[in-house]
């Protein structure tokens, strides 16, 4: 995801169904969609299977955003609920006992404002932040769950979305029920689907089938755009030391400033042609590919640690432009944090990567997350040595794959990387404002410029380890 929308980081805190509060886990979502293209409307019918938390749950809370509920049910039986400040609260008839699990029925409709884009001129929708605006679900990091998700369409469209790809079916009535399954439990920020009048191409990588899609781009601009796909892919794979897993689609829509999505990436057509007019215009297909190891497998607990997801993408795009551009490639990025951040000093706007609470950001807190987050990166890449370096991200990345994470997980595993406390960098580069000083704090060991051509390659990538069993 790119800085860029004011509104989407608004989104973010208006979940009453955060961490502290929830009493209960997702394990399922299934859902039929039926979206209106001509009217921007969309109906649904979800299953939302859950297992209670605590004893006694007489009730749950959902993000719902501007969605009208309908009915909710549980066993055959209506339940009663309430709509209120974006959310659904469901009563349960009888509380539920500690890890029992309910399977709830809920039927809805709605107009979104946004979350589910619209582009009937082009016959064309598809899905940005946020998932509570087209889905009832808990719109918060640290929620994992499965998805089959269903999207009934014009026979005339081609769609993507998250998951596997299951065999389509075709209605009585001519129209397409495209279907997706997600069988590794993710955040339900990265669900989504996108349809269209598209052309596509189909290719491989290694074991990786890759797909690109666009309304008006020819299959051969498709492949130019996304020529550097696969190479991606395997940098970021051997950078995390965990394969890329599954199947991986892009598709260039209306208007986005760049969107992750659980094995898919949305682009806007125009950012499509920027690559056509220039083959090294690449930074965003790399974010957003980078995503797919951080953000979407490692995730931020809370946005209060944002730029475990942000800052990380940023830095990692920078060093795949590094092997792929060359040294002055990543070093023109590296110029631009440092000039955001001190700006942001200069303006008394700096900020702890780490925040209190992520409510209302401005502009200048997105930069603290993305370009100061990715700046930290590299100078802590500086004070470390590649090898070190390179080593702690592999171990945080595996270690943390399909699991939520805070800051303090980030530092401890770059200090056993380091062999050393690195509590003096964290706590002026992360947990405070950027010192006055702009040299980088010298630790123990002296630092190391990264360099592309010389810094030992990423050993093999190791397996992936078995991903939890997703509950049907």
């Amino acid at each position: 995801m790119r800085a860029g929308w004011t509104w989407l980081f608004l989104l973010f805190p208006a979940t009453a169904a955060n961490a502290a509060a929830r009493d209960f886990d997702v394990l399922h979502y299934d859902l039929a969609l039926v979206p209106d293209i001509a009217r921007r409307q969309v109906t649904g019918q979800q299953t939302v299977q859950l297992r209670s938390e605590r004893p006694g749950l007489s009730e749950i809370q959902l993000d719902s955003g501007e969605l009208k509920i309908n009915s909710v049910g549980m066993n055959g039986r209506p339940l009663r609920f309430q709509q209120q400040q974006a959310t659904v609260t469901i009563f349960f008839d009888a509380p539920l006992k500690r890890d029992e699990q309910a399977a709830l029925q809920i039927t809805y409709s709605g107009t979104p404002a946004y979350g589910l884009e619209f582009a009937p001129g082009r016959s064309e929708v598809y899905t940005i932040f946020s998932t509570s605006q087209w889905m009832p679900s808990v719109d918060a990091p640290d929620e994992r769950a499965t998805l089959s998700l269903s999207v009934t369409l014009p026979n005339d469209l081609l769609a993507t979305g998250s998951g596997r790809t299951l065999p389509a079916r075709t209605l009585a009535d001519g129209r397409i029920e495209h279907r997706w399954r997600l069988d590794t439990p993710m955040p339900g920020y990265v669900y989504g689907f996108a349809a269209g009048r598209y052309q596509q191409v189909r290719a491989r990588h290694g074991d990786t089938a890759l797909r690109f899609l666009s309304a008006e781009r020819s299959p051969g601009q498709l492949q130019a755009i996304f020529a550097r796909t696969g190479d991606m892919l395997d940098f970021f794979a051997a950078r995390a030391g965990l394969p890329y897993r599954g199947d991986y689609e892009q598709a260039l829509v209306a208007d986005t400033i760049g969107q992750e999505m659980a094995g898919l990436s949305l682009m806007s057509e125009a950012y499509g042609q920027e690559v056509l007019d220039d083959p090294d215009h690449v930074a965003l297909i790399a974010h957003e590919a980078a995503h797919q190891w951080w953000g979407n497998r490692v995730t931020c607990i809370g946005w209060e640690h944002f730029w475990l997801n942000e800052g990380f993408a940023n830095f990692m795009t920078a060093a795949y432009l590094q092997q792929a551009q060359g040294e002055a490639a990543y070093q023109a990025q590296v110029q631009r944090w440092r000039t955001r951040v001190e700006a942001l000093r200069a303006k008394g706007a700096d900020h702890a990567l780490v925040y209190g609470s992520w409510k209302a950001p401005t502009g200048d807190d997105r930069a603290v997350v993305y370009q100061k987050g990715a700046y930290v990166l590299h100078l802590l890449r500086e004070a470390l040595g590649e090898e070190a370096f390179w080593r702690g991200i592999r171990e945080y990345t595996r270690a943390h794959d399909g699991k939520s994470v805070e800051t303090a997980d980030f530092q401890q595993a770059m200090e056993h990387a380091a062999g050393r406390s690195l509590q003096p960098f964290f706590n002026e580069w992360v947990y405070a404002p950027t010192p006055v000083r702009p040299t980088v704090l010298q630790l123990e060991a002296p630092s190391q410029q990264p360099a592309a051509a010389t810094a030992p390659p990423p050993p093999p990538v190791a397996p992936a380890p078995q991903a939890p069993a997703g509950t049907p």
